[in-house]
């Protein structure tokens, strides 16, 4: 979690602080659409175990996702965005769309 003295004067540099790396903006992206378990992002974001567990836990320590425990064997664990973590949404959006359209740009297709 950032500390006030931590946190960025440039609120685009503090956005890439908190956000700033491909597989935190995956996990964001996967939970726009739904709540998910552990298995699910980690098939869908593609990346190896720990990495997941560091991301998940950075995005719940900065109030982005929030995480559920369930008191069954085994355990089940489910993920989902804070209100925080839903206004990103807009953001992604226009991420996706400048990707689209750069991938138009660069190949025609």
């Amino acid at each position: 979690m950032i500390n006030i003295q931590q946190m960025p004067a440039c609120p685009v540099a503090l956005f890439l602080k908190l956000v700033g790396n491909k597989w935190k903006v995956l996990i964001i992206r996967d939970l726009l659409t739904a709540t998910k378990r552990f298995g699910e992002l980690k098939r869908s974001v593609g990346c190896s175990q720990k990495v997941l567990t560091d991301n998940l836990r950075a995005l719940e320590e900065d109030g982005f996702i929030t995480r559920k425990i369930y008191a069954e064997i085994p355990p089940r664990v489910e993920y989902s965005l804070t209100e925080t973590g839903f206004s990103l949404q807009p953001v992604l959006n226009a991420i996706a769309v400048w990707g689209s359209a750069y991938r138009q740009k660069r190949t025609g297709k």
